[in-house]
């Protein structure tokens, strides 16, 4: 575990190789993950800021390498060079916008249409075939749902000749339809 939530912050990481997962606990222990950091991101920068506390745990799925930048450290920086602090409320901002599509979509979308917008992102506009990047059942969280629900998403899709299946490896076999499945709002 690299924090909890509650936990003083002490500071942010970039991932240099590897990927973390930012979750939170239900007072019953049932995890949700909030999003996965992969190389090349940041996280719990934000937490350096307001009240100082990391608001979520923090832990990595496989081996990482972490680079770690100390809250007093960097805050120093910022005030001596202004472009890092522009470039970082520019991070924040990206970041705020995906929690906000994450919100939009958990509210209004079933689970259909989040794992079809989920497979599309992970694409990009060219690909036809995705490898899963996490487990399913890290997706499940990660998508606002459980594993059996998930699973009984894929074999739908699958019987209904939208994607193929195969272990991690998901094949578009009607992205026209699974674009389709992805703008869907609940009725």
């Amino acid at each position: 575990m690299l924090f909890s939530e509650g936990e003083e912050a002490e500071g942010f990481f970039i991932v240099g190789r590897g990927k973390v997962k930012v979750f939170k606990l239900s007072p019953e222990g049932k995890e949700r993950i909030l999003h996965i950091v992969h190389p090349f991101q940041t996280f719990a920068e934000a937490a350096i800021f307001g009240n100082g506390l990391y608001p979520a745990y923090a832990e990595p799925l496989e081996k990482s390498l972490l680079i770690f930048f100390p809250k007093n450290e960097f805050l120093t920086l910022l005030h001596e060079h202004s472009q890092i602090s522009i470039n970082m409320i520019a991070g924040l901002s990206r970041f705020l916008r995906q929690f906000t599509t994450q919100i939009e979509e958990l509210t209004f979308k079933d689970v259909p249409a989040r794992l079809a917008r989920y497979l599309l992102e992970l694409a990009g506009d060219e690909a036809d075939e995705v490898q899963l990047p996490i487990s399913k059942s890290q997706l499940a969280s990660n998508l606002g749902t459980v594993s059996e629900t998930l699973s009984r998403t894929f074999r739908k899709l699958a019987d209904d000749a939208i994607i193929e299946v195969r272990g991690k490896t998901i094949e578009f076999l009607d992205r026209d339809r699974l674009e389709d499945l992805s703008e869907k709002y609940r009725e």
